[in-house]
């Protein structure tokens, strides 16, 4: 198993390779049924949804009279802490980003992905298909308990936070976000814990499983087997964002161990955080990364979130 883990974790596969096989999922992660369908599902979207952020030139600013607002009801021996509680109690984030360090907002939740048709009408982009050839018309959003985008490049993944107003997270930034405010080996703590991030590991490779119901060769296993849109809806793999409640810290963000490896800003290629059957391979949950593929790869494992500059405080 660690040789076959291993090959998946450095095998490079051309993009694309799409099976015309596709799986429905079901409500329940643990119970998904294999079909075949003629094109992509995707289902509207309420007009409710939220509209992209601008932040460059709509970003609201706390300024001095915020603060003495803020301070006018506490002592005077109270007024050095106003400003932390400022930074601390103020919506400077998106709602479905977290504020880390008073210095970058996050994403709470791996990203998925939204299309807007020629229309103009958005519907959600399915979760188990690459964006090749569709960058143009695909961005990312942040939600809880819905499948997040595999089968995306860092090309890709950095086009669509760009697209909400938002990007790629520098190293740095993402570290902090998954190590909490304790600065932890894992989200929740320094001792690995089971069944608390989706990174238990399946008793056989989804790749290979996939392959052999397919009839993939074994020799072209580790290249056309890569991104197939069923190997994300087999039993016990991707599982939806947050569903692992425990896989957080003080910060509130989820699954930055396990479930997707996540694209960071780096031209020449980084992922981060594991996957669900690797987060100790390539670094110790938070410390994890893979530099084995360029840009441009993608296959089922690599997955994404946003940052942004928080609103600023004066």
């Amino acid at each position: 198993m660690t040789a076959i883990l291993a090959s998946a974790a450095v095998g490079c596969a051309a993009p694309g390779g799409l099976s015309q096989l596709h799986a429905v999922r079901e409500a329940s992660a643990n119970t998904r049924v294999a079909s075949s369908v003629a094109s992509r599902p995707a289902e509207p979207i309420a007009p409710a949804e939220r509209p992209i952020a601008v932040r460059a030139t709509e970003a609201r600013v706390v300024t001095v009279e915020t603060r003495l607002a803020a301070a006018a009801w506490r002592s005077m021996s109270e007024a050095e802490d106003v400003d932390s509680e400022i930074l601390a109690n103020t919506a400077r984030c998106p709602a479905e980003m977290a504020l880390v360090d008073n210095r970058v907002c996050v994403d709470r939740w791996e990203a998925s992905l939204v299309e807007r048709l020629s229309s103009g009408e958005l519907r959600s982009w399915s979760p188990f298909y690459p964006v090749d050839g569709h960058e143009t018309s695909v961005r990312a959003v942040s939600r809880p308990g819905v499948i997040p985008q595999g089968y995306i490049s860092g090309e890709q993944a950095q086009r669509a936070c760009q697209a909400s107003g938002k990007r790629l997270c520098a190293a740095d930034e993402w570290e902090r976000a998954c190590r909490g405010p304790k600065r932890t080996r894992f989200p929740y703590g320094d001792e690995r814990k089971s069944r608390v991030c989706n990174d238990d590991i399946r008793s056989a490779h989804p790749v290979v499983e996939v392959a052999l119901r397919l009839g993939i060769p074994d020799e072209r296993r580790w290249s056309d087997g890569m991104n197939q849109p069923l190997i994300n809806q087999l039993p016990n793999s991707l599982f939806e964002t947050g569903m692992r409640a425990e896989c957080t810290n003080e910060y509130g963000v989820f699954d930055m161990v396990g479930n997707l490896h996540e694209w960071i800003e780096d031209r020449d290629g980084t992922f981060r955080g594991g996957f669900y059957m690797d987060t100790s391979l390539n670094g110790e949950g938070c410390s994890y990364q893979t530099t084995a593929h360029d840009f441009r790869y993608h296959d089922y494992s690599t997955g994404f979130r946003c940052c942004m500059d928080p609103d600023r405080v004066e």
